[in-house]
């Protein structure tokens, strides 16, 4: 079924829309979950929850890409669910990982500093990708948004895994500078 099908069955309130959704994406949603929590119940219930908040949101939002639209809804469940096992001092996970390499600093809670800091840094962050050979923006995107493993990239990519790492060292060195010189950092 294609997505615009599937979107309309949302906006009429039917149920078959879930299953639809978990059908075409739900694989794909595990794994990004998984790759940031690093655990299949877990996983397994991001899906779940994301396919909630789509019923949920759908109406009043129309995404125009389901795909991204339920990305975005597994990524933040699976970041909340991250952010509870780590205020329970439980292990951490390939986002925590993902995350300390990129090791950009912004102030702490939710104030309207940190709201203007992480909206500046985002706009930034997609100008810089936009600089990137295309190679360099998959393992960038790759590593960074779908928390994929160092060892998966360099698969996909058709490279070694030290190559992969020092694709991405460089893209994180290349970020820094871009940064500092925007004077975001």
């Amino acid at each position: 079924m294609q997505d615009v099908q599937i979107v309309e069955l949302f906006l009429r309130r039917d149920e078959e829309s879930l299953s639809e959704a978990r059908q075409k994406y739900g694989g794909y949603l595990k794994k990004i979950a998984y790759n940031i929590l690093g655990d299949f119940g877990e996983s397994e219930e991001c899906l779940n929850d994301a396919l909630l908040r789509a019923w949920n949101s759908i109406p009043p939002q129309k995404p125009d890409d389901l795909r991204t639209y339920l990305v975005m809804l597994t990524r933040r469940c699976a970041v909340d669910t991250l952010r509870k096992r780590t205020r329970q001092k439980r292990r951490s996970a390939e986002y925590s990982v993902s995350l300390e390499e990129l090791d950009i600093s912004l102030s702490d809670g939710n104030t309207p500093e940190r709201e203007v800091e992480l909206g500046l840094l985002t706009s930034a962050i997609n100008d810089w990708l936009n600089t990137l050979p295309p190679i360099q923006r998959q393992a960038f995107v790759g590593r960074y948004y779908f928390c994929d493993p160092v060892n998966q990239i360099a698969k996909y990519l058709g490279i070694s895994p030290t190559n992969a790492k020092t694709l991405l060292r460089r893209a994180r060195l290349s970020l820094k500078a871009y940064l500092e010189k925007e004077c975001i950092i």
